[in-house]
């Protein structure tokens, strides 16, 4: 069986995208929502870097490199689901979106990480957290960009 018939068959991939309109729900509660779309079809470059190109390059640093490398740094070490690496990943994920997000979106970013990186350390593949990563992502733009 190949990694995305692997990734199909995991019920834990469609609860994690369950999750997405659960985090958009939540952040509805303390951020505006949009009241139409229209300004963000009509820039589509801007969909396609934060709905396919951002995803794959975050999740490749974060999951691909930085996930990776604490998790032989700190030899694996865990708390139930979480682990030591992925926590701390989702720390400097946060760290990193605080840069061009307001503080309280780029702490809410903190748990669709932690989400992203369980699917990378339970499938051993960058494929999960990046189609996750790009399904929050759109939800969040159709919603709040």
């Amino acid at each position: 069986m190949g990694d995305l018939e692997k990734i199909l068959r995991d019920w834990q991939f469609y609860l994690c995208l369950g999750l997405a309109p659960i985090t958009w729900l939540c952040l509805a509660l303390l951020v505006p929502m949009r009241d139409d779309f229209v300004g963000l079809l009509n820039n589509s470059l801007q969909l396609v870097m934060l709905v396919a190109v951002y995803p794959i390059l975050e999740e490749v640093v974060f999951r691909g490199l930085i996930l990776d490398g604490l998790s032989r740094w700190t030899k694996g070490r865990h708390y139930g689901l979480l682990t030591e690496a992925n926590f701390l990943t989702s720390i400097l994920f946060v760290l990193a979106h605080l840069i061009y997000q307001p503080w309280l979106w780029a702490l809410l970013v903190f748990f669709p990480s932690i989400v992203f990186g369980y699917m990378k350390e339970r499938h051993h593949s960058l494929l999960p957290p990046i189609v996750l990563h790009s399904f929050y992502n759109f939800g969040f733009i159709l919603f709040f960009a």
